[in-house]
């Protein structure tokens, strides 16, 4: 699939239109969106739009220093009864918590300089989206599930994303 967004807000939009279809696909742990694109590209921005649909009250900024923030919400969004850990005869309603972890690998050489964050145990988690930013950089140990997203800069406000192999 591909998108093209105009501005910041077109491209929240798009974050809170593929949140609620992926909300609805089968994982075996947590739900990955790995993020790929040159600085600049519109990854920073998609997330503040997937925050937003997920009802994060504070501004989400690149965890480029801290590498991972983790936000508790409760989802304005209706998933699904197959994600984020529910079954079909437990469906899940709004508000529903989930675990929301965004991770900016960008000073990142290697998947072993994440070491001490516990990434293993929240990728195996169910409840838990994890969306990381220069995912290729880890990409050795990211789940065969995960949902690549590439985001190209084509001048002034203008971003090509592609779902590369959403399933």
């Amino acid at each position: 699939m591909e998108f093209i967004t105009t501005s910041a807000r077109e491209t929240h939009q798009l974050a809170n239109k593929i949140l609620k279809e992926l909300f609805v696909r089968q994982h075996q742990g947590a739900l990955v969106l790995a993020l790929q694109g040159e600085l600049g590209a519109g990854k920073t921005t998609f997330i503040q739009g997937l925050a937003q649909a997920l009802g994060v009250p504070e501004k989400v900024l690149s965890p480029t220093f801290v590498i991972m923030k983790r936000f508790g919400v409760r989802p304005r969004i209706k998933y699904g009864a197959s994600s984020l850990g529910r079954d079909k005869k437990s469906p899940a309603k709004v508000g529903t918590p989930i675990n929301f972890y965004h991770l900016d690998c960008y000073r990142i050489e290697k998947a072993k300089d994440l070491d001490g964050l516990r990434l293993e145990e929240i990728l195996k988690d169910k409840k838990n989206l994890v969306v990381i930013e220069w995912a290729e950089r880890i990409k050795n140990v990211l789940p065969k599930d995960a949902v690549w997203i590439k985001f190209e800069h084509r001048g002034e406000d203008k971003r090509r994303i592609r779902i590369i192999n959403y399933q």
